[in-house]
């Protein structure tokens, strides 16, 4: 076969060299529905001679926005590149005024929808748009089905205009625009051609542990962002059959039924799991709780490679066979690595969870840089715990004399879309500007030490680094986000969000006369002097010019409706301020 070049060469190549009878399995009414690698393919020309048929042409835009990963995602991924079209994934959580300006802005002409709740949205601003129709996958009343385009497609005498279309596709051209969910202003488009993206794959490749054509993926962190997405294809090249979860509260018992060997998982998602575990623990007596808490405790010990010694790994198998292995079977029993992304997992997480035999394999990169920079792996010593491991072998990482990381190579972006003056700011020759500080270490492993613009000065001349303080307290079963302020004030301090859900339930088991309501839990004296001491043995970790010295806890729970958080859960800093800001106010009142 040729050289792969271009992203819809990846399912050709599987159906190649593989040919699945499950390459992409979602479930519906119940029922785990498999898609081959033949039909996968017969879909998407399907669907591109379809697309031809309504007037498609070349550079044309067509968006698509989805609640849950699918296969249908993919077949329409293929069928849209092929005929020289981009795809132009939206993530669904975003308002429809945000639908209006990312179709407005990619001057979209067709729009696939998912279901019912994202179709009422685009409907809502269809009229604004320069979008001549709206397809769905799911059957919703007044909008035409997806399947539709297949039957408009199935006349396969307009196939050779298909294959024309591809071969006049080549490496250069644009694959896809990206909107990055930014914490600030309008999104930015950004553009990935073709070989941005094929490169990074076939670079990244060698770092994931896949047994071609036996392993077993799980896949719901959104196929709209690139890193999902990278993998996605990754899967593919590998054999390897790729099951779409139901949703992100459905992934316990999809991972029960499909048992699957790897999935790509957020730090956010691994704290919210290890709470929930670590509270089912404290439930125990006896010496079933003694045992669950030593596991724990030797976990937070581990090292790789066994670096601990023979005791240390005998008690290690110990407490794999009585604890671990429980929480490995709440995963399906047969999970060996979890590929985190899109934030710093703190080290604790990363130890327990790779002490219970699943392995945290942490990796790092941007949209725009395709996106991976560098990710660690288990095998040849390329993995140590606090780092996200060594860049791929075609990417350059440069660390600049202020500490941020500058990346070069063939991932990097071709530009924000219809915005120079952006992609001016961050590009220095052949280097795209991060604004992520870092250090390499000794062995060439790189760790993200902060935000450049989230770094702060406070009134002494301190500079203090938010996401490490943040990261540290959101250990706490208790909190749930946190953000740490006081630029020019004379210390920091910190808003919080507490857990509600994990709250109700200890007030419960504790027997506290509390009203249950997250204003009555922030009112609470017993509440605030419990989190004081979250606070204070967090600061134990700190210099005494990081500590809290006070915090606010608000009554709100941070969302991406309510403006708190961009659809990547990370923060917009400015908008929690603004919103916040009497409660700062009252923080550095008569300080």
């Amino acid at each position: 076969m040729k050289p792969i070049t271009r992203l819809f060469d990846f399912a050709y190549y599987q159906l190649e060299t593989h040919n699945l009878d499950a390459a992409l399995v979602s479930k519906k009414d119940g029922e785990w529905i498999k898609t081959s690698s033949k039909e996968y393919i017969n879909k998407a020309n399907a669907l591109s001679r379809a697309l031809l048929k309504i007037g498609v042409q070349k550079n044309d835009k067509i968006a698509v926005i989805s609640t849950t990963n699918r296969t249908e995602w993919c077949i329409l991924d293929v069928g849209v590149l092929q005929v020289g079209a981009q795809n132009i994934p939206i993530y669904p959580t975003i308002s429809s005024d945000d639908y209006e300006y990312v179709l407005n802005h990619s001057e979209a002409v067709y729009c696939f929808v998912s279901d019912q709740e994202v179709y009422d949205k685009v409907l809502k601003v269809k009229g604004n748009t320069k979008l001549k129709n709206v397809f769905s996958f799911d059957e919703i009343e007044g909008c035409e089905n997806y399947t539709k385009l297949l039957e408009l497609g199935a006349d396969k005498s307009t196939q050779p205009e298909v294959e024309k279309r591809k071969s006049e596709v080549v490496p250069a051209d644009l694959a896809t625009i990206i909107y990055t969910s930014g914490t600030t202003g309008k999104p930015k488009g950004v553009m990935l051609s073709h070989s941005n993206v094929v490169k990074n794959i076939l670079a990244s490749m060698p770092r994931l542990p896949l047994m071609e054509g036996t392993t077993r993926v799980l896949s719901f962190l959104p196929l709209c962002h690139i890193f999902e997405r990278v993998l996605i294809y990754i899967y593919q090249h590998a054999g390897v059959g790729i099951y779409f979860a139901e949703g992100i509260d459905k992934i316990g018992e999809n991972a029960q039924e499909i048992k699957p060997n790897l999935m790509s998982v957020v730090p956010r998602l691994l704290e919210k799991v290890f709470n929930k575990i670590n509270a089912k623990g404290s439930e125990l007596t006896g010496i079933k709780r003694a045992l669950f808490f030593w596991a724990i405790k030797l976990g937070e010990q581990y090292e790789p490679y066994q670096a601990n010694g023979f005791w240390y790994e005998f008690k290690l198998k110990i407490a794999r066979k009585l604890i671990f292995s429980k929480w490995k079977a709440a995963f399906g029993g047969e999970l060996h690595t979890m590929v985190s992304g899109s934030a710093a997992l703190h080290p604790r997480l990363s130890r327990i969870f790779c002490a219970s035999g699943m392995m945290i394999m942490e990796g790092y990169g941007l949209t725009e840089t395709s996106p991976v920079v560098s990710v660690g792996m288990h095998a040849n010593q390329h993995f140590k715990i606090g780092t996200v491991g060594k860049p791929i072998s075609n990417v350059e990482v440069t660390i600049a004399e202020d500490g941020e990381i500058l990346i070069k190579g063939p991932n990097v972006m071709e530009g924000y879309f219809k915005d120079p003056e952006k992609t001016a700011e961050v590009m220095s020759g052949d280097y795209f500007h991060t604004g992520d500080k870092g250090e390499i270490d000794a062995d060439g492993f790189l760790k993200i030490t902060g935000r450049k613009k989230e770094m702060f000065k406070t009134s002494g001349g301190k500079y203090i680094i938010p996401t490490l303080i943040e990261n540290d307290l959101k250990e706490s079963n208790f909190i749930e986000q946190v953000m740490v302020i006081g630029e020019n004030q004379k210390m920091p301090a910190a808003l919080i969000q507490l857990d509600f859900e994990f709250i109700k339930e200890w007030i419960e088991r504790k027997k506290f006369d509390i009203e249950a309501t997250p204003e009555a839990i922030c009112a609470s004296e017993l509440i605030i002097s419990r989190i004081q001491k979250e606070v204070d043995k967090s600061n134990q970790g700190f210099g005494k010019w990081e500590q809290i010295k006070r915090f606010e806890l608000t009554p709100e729970v941070w969302c991406i409706e309510g403006g708190h958080l961009t659809p990547t859960m990370k923060m917009k800093r400015s908008v929690i301020f603004e919103l916040y800001k009497e409660l700062a106010d009252k923080i550095y009142t008569d300080v």
